[in-house]
């Protein structure tokens, strides 16, 4: 026979709505809730014209309204049960005549629902129809006084039966759903008891919870005495601390020892239940209803899940264990493995640079040797003999240089300055120099793409590995074949890295270098990036070129692919990151013109005492003053010293704690107006982050020639020398009458330093002498501000990012042969006041210069060529 759950809120909404009693349910501010039949049909009302709105706006109350407010205001104010015996209210009755307003008697009884905080949530309102027993008490009074007819009075005596038995049968309703709500208690599945007062007394408990207890006489009995075996488990103190402080208390997987029959032992069971306080009106706590569940069953098939569980996770941990040694032992022979390997690759490296600096040594000391010979041996030397061997050392100088910017290649430790530049542009520009290096035998052919990205990389480095492949595939063809250089547009997508981990998904620029040569078998395929592997014969080649180039492109961040098959030629293919910005030229070198040297103070920093003499006597030679320390903090001692140094030449590697960054900033600290130039064979990270020279640092690789090194100095100086003409200097005196030889002005001049300083200066000088000036930091916005035309004059630094000033004044001069030019330079060697340096018709300015060496050159300007 199935049971109803107590707990269930839809047995309460059936009862409700079976009553015959008329009830309606109310929130605190009057809004109908809610109503059952009864009550709908005493009224003649559908749910749908009352629930929702006010119990005033719903039933009209006229002057009896007041009447009903102020039991509602009672029961809110004292929450206790209010009734009316007696209030007149009208009911809308639908007669043939149409809807008319029957005037009836009710009683009425308003009970609060208190809710968790002890105020009132909701009223309950019970309604009895006494209509006629008012009627009739009314013709009672009307019988004292005169006669009553015999139609009215049993009229009113047949209503009273008929209410009477009405109630009689209510009556019975009652008692069958008291009897119900009775048997829906005592066979409750879960456990439940309602215990009362401080004492907490059992007044009700039904057949689970006798179950749970044993069958004992608990009724009337403080729990105490009642359940004596419960003593010492903790819920006496739990029924205390409910009935004290009103708080509910819910139990989980609570453990509880039972002794149901005196003469057994006592029993583990393991309950889930609720100690709920049942409020008063005023707040306090009348009785506590019991209500639970005995979960033993659940609570051991639990715990011996748990069990094996851990069983089971003990056991995983072994068997982890046990692979975890076998994964160490891998391990450890994959790393013994890996060492070996890399003494081996390391032992072929060792080899390789040996062989190769022996090679290098052996021209040098050979040279050095005869011409020690020549001379000692008081011969004198042949003049052209010792030309010719000097200029054998200085070359096999010069490979030793290239085979360790190789080696710095191949592990990705060279210092790189990558910039935006055009593929195309890059290769059309080494199209003469691919032409010499590969002779007349082999046709070269250039396939740019249309719309081509610029390429985030170094372009000097771009051009050495197009150089290497270039010089591998005319050996590979030997002398004899077709050279394809292509650059294109390419997307290695997530597929493509998926296969090949150390490529990052992305826009790429692709530059594919395919030759007709012989090809190469899947074994040399291997190990062509293998640092000194090469299959050309002794002497034809080092071994080092692909190497140079893998690693580049690992270094830039790029890919590159091999193909290649014996007896069809070869393709590498190379990828380099695509960049946004626009592409920019390398600049050419200023190889032109004498050294000059100076008479500043340079200190050179530097621990090799050979090569620091060797430094110093270059500078020395070229008329600078030269101090020298071994350190860095012998140095900064000198800096500090108070001593006035103009340059500091320092070698990026030194012993002692002080790093040479630190070394510059310091020293820098001391004097603001210092030249700092590194130089080193190999950066470390100091002043190379990400395989990137740090922003605004100038580096001098080793080795160096003397060419290189005073230019760089000279270079340096200048501009050292043109900030401090640009701090603010005191007013010039009022402008006199211009003199026939002035120069001309108001004429519009395009101004083009990258030097934020020395460009602000400059145009204010410019404009002191009357010009209108357009500023900008490289030759890209130079042209595009020529493009606009309006320019009379452009005044333009040699040492420009990307494309020098050279280049950009002989493209400006090509689309304007009207335009003068200016071209300063801090390079040093002689300038001249006329026109054709480096094949210029321009004039030169030599830095750091002044207002009146612009007024010089612009009347130079102003003379007829």
């Amino acid at each position: 026979m199935p049971t109803l759950d107590l707990s269930d809120p839809a047995v309460y909404r059936s009862l409700f709505e079976a009553s015959p009693n008329p009830y309606v349910l109310l929130d605190r501010n009057l809004t109908i809730l809610g109503c059952n039949g009864a009550y709908l049909n005493v009224t003649g009302r559908t749910r749908e014209q009352i629930v929702g709105r006010n119990m005033f706006d719903a039933f009209p109350g006229g002057d009896n309204e007041a009447q009903l407010r102020a039991s509602f205001d009672r029961v809110l104010r004292t929450r206790q049960v209010d009734a009316i015996a007696v209030i007149p209210y009208a009911i809308a009755r639908t007669t043939p005549e149409g809807t008319v307003m029957e005037e009836r008697f009710w009683s009425a009884t308003h009970t609060p629902l208190l809710n968790h905080l002890g105020g009132v949530g909701l009223i309950l309102q019970h309604t009895v129809d006494v209509t006629e027993l008012h009627r009739l008490k009314e013709a009672v009074a009307l019988g004292d006084g005169g006669d009553v007819p015999p139609g009215p009075r049993e009229q009113l005596e047949s209503d009273l039966m008929r209410r009477a038995q009405a109630v009689q049968r209510t009556n019975l309703t009652l008692d069958a759903e008291l009897d119900r709500l009775h048997r829906l208690f005592t066979q409750a599945p879960g456990f439940i008891a309602v215990i009362s007062g401080p004492d907490h007394v059992f007044d009700l408990a039904n057949d689970a919870y006798y179950r749970l207890v044993g069958r004992r006489d608990i009724l009337g009995k403080p729990v105490r005495e009642a359940l004596p075996d419960v003593e010492g488990q903790g819920f006496y103190e739990l029924l205390d601390h409910v009935h004290a402080t009103g708080q509910a208390f819910v139990g989980r997987d609570m453990r509880l020892l039972v002794q149901p029959d005196p003469d057994a032992t006592a029993t583990e069971l393991f309950v889930d239940f609720v100690y709920q306080p049942v409020l008063k009106p005023d707040g306090s706590v009348s009785a506590i209803f019991v209500q639970g569940h005995d979960v033993t069953d659940r609570k051991r098939a639990r715990d011996e899940l748990m069990r094996y569980q851990t069983d089971l996770e003990a056991l995983v941990r072994e068997r982890t264990l046990a692979l975890e040694k076998s994964e160490a032992e891998r391990v450890q022979a994959e790393a013994a493995l890996r060492q070996a390997q890399r003494l081996e690759a390391i032992g072929k490296l060792t080899g390789g640079v040996a062989h190769d600096f022996n090679n290098l040594l052996q021209v040098i000391g050979s040279n050095l040797d005869l011409l020690q010979h020549e001379f000692i041996g008081n011969r004198g030397g042949d003049p052209a003999s010792t030309a010719r061997r000097l200029d054998s050392a200085m070359g096999a100088v010069q490979r030793g240089a290239r085979l360790a910017s190789q080696l710095l290649a191949f592990a990705r430790r060279q210092p790189l300055e990558p910039r935006p530049v055009s593929l195309g542009r890059l290769l059309r520009g080494m199209d003469d120099l691919l032409r010499r290096a590969l002779g007349d035998g082999i046709e070269v052919e250039t396939v740019i793409a249309g719309g081509l990205w610029s390429m985030l990389a170094d372009p000097n480095q771009v051009e050495n590995v197009i150089l290497n492949l270039a010089i591998n595939a005319r050996d590979a063809m030997d002398g004899t074949g077709r050279l394809t250089l292509e650059a294109g547009n390419a997307m290695l997508d997530d597929l493509y890295a998926l296969q090949h981990p150390e490529v990052t998904a992305g826009q790429y620029v692709m530059l594919a270098v395919s030759d007709t040569g012989c090809g190469m078998s899947p074994d040399v395929m291997e190990r062509a990036f293998e640092p000194f592997f090469t299959t050309k014969p002794e002497g034809k080649g080092t071994g080092m070129g692909l190497a140079m180039v893998h690693g580049f492109v690992k270094q830039s961040g790029g890919h590159v692919k091999l193909y290649s098959e014996v007896g069809h030629g070869t393709t590498v293919k190379i990828y380099l990151p695509r960049s946004r910005q626009a592409a920019e030229e390398p600049a050419p070198e200023l190889r032109g013109g004498p050294v000059a040297g100076g008479t500043e103070t340079v200190l050179v920093v530097e621990d090799d005492p050979q090569v620091r003499a060797a430094t110093v006597e270059i500078l020395a030679g070229l008329g600078y003053r030269v101090l020298q320390a071994a350190d860095a903090q012998s140095a900064l001692a000198v800096i500090r010293s108070g001593v006035l140094v103009d340059l500091l030449f320092t070698d990026v590697v030194m012993p002692g704690p002080l790093r040479s960054p630190d070394l510059a900033r310091q020293a820098r600290e001391t004097l603001p107006d210092l030249a700092v130039l590194f130089t080193s064979g190999y950066t470390e990270n100091a002043i190379v982050h990400g395989g990137r020279l740090d922003p605004g640092v100038q580096l001098l690789s080793k080795p160096y020639r003397r060419e290189d090194l005073a230019r760089r100095i000279r270079h340096l100086l200048a501009n050292q020398r043109q900030r401090q003409a640009a701090r603010p200097v005191p007013l010039a005196l009022p402008p006199t009458a211009a003199r026939p030889d002035e120069p001309p002005q108001g004429l519009r001049v395009l101004l083009v330093e990258d030097d934020g300083i020395i460009q602000a200066s400059t145009a204010d000088m410019l404009e002191a002498l009357g010009h209108t000036v357009t500023a900008v930091s490289d030759a890209d916005a130079a042209l595009r501000v020529l493009e606009g035309g309006g320019i009379d004059v452009l005044f333009t630094d040699v040492g420009l990012p990307g494309r020098s000033g050279l280049e950009l004044a002989r493209e400006a001069m090509e689309g304007d042969p009207g335009l003068r030019v200016i071209v300063a330079s801090g390079y040093g060697g002689t300038v001249r006041d006329g026109r054709g340096e480096a094949g210029l018709d321009a004039v030169f300015l030599p830095k750091p210069y002044t207002r009146n060496g612009i007024r010089k050159a612009f009347q130079s300007l102003a003379k007829p060529a």
